[in-house]
């Protein structure tokens, strides 16, 4: 895991040999102000500094922590100059041309970032952090130029302001179908919307939704989502189920004991309007920081990230299996090559069941997270890909979400030039067959919807724990899975093919049928096949 991640580690690393303050009077508003740093009043610690400066003008540390300040601002210019002004009284201090060297990193000067990144590695010992640190963002530099000048053949444009706002706005999720978008924001919903003043003074997050137009693609102007989902607190999105009939979130309330430190929480949809969440609890849940989930399309399987013991870096993906209707197994790391023993986190599940996206801040990286993909091949995962430019930048990618035809796909990003701090971007991916191994477009490369319900026969209420079981026109098993405590099921399969459907509950008759399920040329095609069950 990358550890330069707290303005206490940078400060450890860079006090050694440093410039005395001229009065003890100084002595004490450095104090404070670095206070400010640690709760992120980053514009308190710059005024506070500058007034600093005045009696101590020649104190290179003074000028750190300004660069500092301004860089956490994203305020680059000014950081620079300051930085520079640091070096300048007191020259090549690692932790100095460290932030350099991540600023030249982000205004994608990758050059002239190395030159920065490997000052810090010159100044200071192979075991400091900032030398550790250094090592891993020269290579994402190098990975950086290499992808830069080989882009991908996709098409990338911003969500635009009927999804975006001035505010923060991420962790983009769609339905297998694409009808409906649900993600994080930190936009007021009202007037008197409260902001986390204990945290960045920003608004806390909220959890919006958005219908999709079938006519023009796009998405209608979001709204906060219906229902009790959203509370005072941090409430964050993780993903939506592939049917749509459920949204796995973040919370996080050091007021609510169920979702102190982070954890995993689920919401249903109940006749339009989405239920208050309830914590997923065991086994997923445990007394360390659990960051989100996404299931599989037939909800066998769910992937969830966590900082709990037994992973390979800080925050690792684990993975769990469906006993029955009620009981989850025992939580598996899914080792390497996914994790590592930096950060992996907002997965995400292809609508195919076995190509999973992720992010992952390491040497592979172009800078921050990147997003990678891995495909289940047997039963293991393949070594990562990095989706490339212009998908990745040297900005921080969030988790990328994609509709099961395979042709579009949105992904949320801090790269300069959106309408705010996080936007959410879609990417046309008709020349660019992301699913596949070769990533080469085939004459039927897309995914279509089967789902239904299964009643009783004679009462007519749904019937759950009923098998349903695919076969393709050779009789193979292609997919299974099982219906809900409503009698719902809802699978995703290789469109354009002829199939066979076995349904199955001990004390009914068994049901066969042979049916077609096309594929849409630009919306994914949804057959709806539903059965009664008589004893």
């Amino acid at each position: 895991m990358i550890k330069k991640i707290t303005f206490l580690v940078l400060i450890n690393t860079y006090l050694f040999g440093q410039n005395v303050f001229t009065s003890t009077a100084d002595k004490a508003k450095i104090e404070i102000a670095k206070q400010k740093i640690y709760g992120g009043q980053y514009l308190g610690a710059i005024n506070s500094f500058k007034d600093i400066a005045k009696t101590s003008p020649n104190d290179a540390n003074v000028y750190y922590y300004l660069g500092y300040s301004y860089f956490m601002l994203n305020q680059l210019s000014n950081a620079k100059e300051q930085l520079n002004k640091s070096i300048s009284l007191n020259a090549n201090k690692a932790a100095t041309h460290f932030i350099l060297g991540e600023i030249f990193q982000k205004e994608e000067k990758y050059d002239d970032a190395i030159a920065e990144f490997n000052l810090c590695t010159a100044n200071s010992k192979p075991g400091d952090v900032d030398h550790q640190d250094a090592t891993v963002f020269i290579s994402q530099c190098n990975v950086a130029k290499k992808l830069t000048a080989n882009p991908i053949d996709v098409e990338i444009e911003n969500g635009g302001p009927e999804i975006n706002s001035k505010y923060d706005d991420k962790n983009p999720c769609i339905t297998a179908d694409g009808s409906l978008m649900v993600f994080t924001t930190r936009r007021p919903e009202n007037p008197n919307s409260e902001v986390d003043v204990e945290g960045d003074g920003k608004y806390f997050e909220d959890v919006y939704i958005a219908t999709r137009d079938t006519a023009t693609g796009k998405y209608s102007n979001a709204k906060a989502v219906s229902g009790s989902v959203n509370t005072k607190a941090h409430d964050a999105c993780s993903s939506i189920s592939p049917d749509g009939k459920q949204i796995f979130l973040y919370k996080n309330d050091i007021n609510d004991k169920s979702s102190r430190g982070g954890d995993i929480f689920v919401s249903k949809i109940s006749n339009g309007k989405w239920k208050t969440p309830v914590p997923f609890g065991k086994p997923l849940a445990s007394t360390y920081w659990e960051g989100g989930a996404c299931i599989s399309p037939d909800g066998k399987r769910l992937f969830f990230t966590s900082e709990r013991k037994g992973g390979l870096g800080g925050s690792d993906i684990w993975m769990v299996e469906k006993i029955n209707k009620k009981e989850w197994g025992v939580p598996v790391n899914v080792g390497a090559p996914i994790n590592s023993i930096y950060d992996e986190g907002g997965m995400f599940l292809a609508p195919d069941g076995k190509t999973l996206f992720f992010c992952s801040n390491g040497p592979n990286s172009m800078g921050s997270y990147d997003i990678f993909k891995t495909v289940l091949e047997g039963t293991k995962w393949s070594e990562p890909v990095n989706l490339g430019f212009p998908i990745n930048s040297s900005a921080k990618e969030g988790q990328l979400t994609i509709s099961a035809n395979g042709k579009t796909a949105y992904f949320s990003s801090e790269r300069a030039g959106g309408l705010g701090e996080s936007d959410i971007y879609r990417i046309n991916l008709k020349d660019y067959a992301i699913l596949e191994k070769d990533n080469k477009v085939k004459v039927n490369d897309g995914l279509s919807i089967l789902k239904g319900t299964i009643r009783e026969g004679y009462e007519g209420y749904g019937l759950s724990e009923v098998e349903i079981n695919i076969m393709d026109a050779s009789g193979n098993s292609v997919a299974s899975t099982t219906t809900n405590e409503n009698g719902e099921y809802f699978l995703t399969l290789k469109g354009g093919q002829n199939y066979k459907i076995s349904v199955k509950k001990k004390g009914f008759q068994d049901i066969t049928e042979d049916f077609e399920l096309k594929l849409g040329a630009k919306e994914t095609v949804t057959l709806e096949k539903g059965f009664l069950l008589k004893k």
